[in-house]
């Protein structure tokens, strides 16, 4: 039975798309979205992604983390939230994206930068932790 399970679990690996292992693990998927990961964290039922998305390879979103550490001390502790991405997002390779994070809509995510916070439509966020640098429709005017 470990066999054919193992077996079932390579299938879906090799032959599914990225976007069908997302919507199996229990993510919340709008329509239209360019998906290259298929890390989603414990709970993917947490994460929310919008219309018309991009999530680049090596993005991780993470819906937990390190609440363990401290239950000895904390019995109660736990760091989880839901995690919610707008319309037309892009998610820079290799970036990661936080417990409780929520990005608006039209938002450019740059490669590596970690998402600590919310980030406000109309935005270019980079760095570790991510900060806004511009608006999105300032960086338009600057490539147009």
């Amino acid at each position: 039975m470990k066999l054919i399970r193992g077996f079932i679990k390579l299938y879906k690996r090799i032959f599914w798309s990225f976007e069908r292992q997302a919507r199996n693990a229990g993510v919340k998927l709008g329509r239209n979205n360019e998906i290259m990961t298929r890390f989603w964290s414990t709970e993917p039922y947490l994460i929310t992604i919008g219309d018309n998305c991009q999530i680049t390879n090596g993005v991780k979103i993470f819906t937990h983390g390190g609440g363990h550490v401290l239950r000895d001390k904390y019995p109660t502790f736990d760091c989880f939230g839901k995690v919610s991405l707008g319309d037309y997002v892009y998610l820079g390779n290799n970036s990661m994206v936080m417990p409780g994070v929520s990005i608006g809509s039209h938002v450019i995510v740059a490669a590596g930068s970690v998402v600590t916070k919310d980030v406000l439509s109309d935005t270019v966020v980079y760095g570790n932790p991510a900060r806004p640098i511009k608006d999105v429709n300032e960086s338009l005017k600057d490539k147009v």
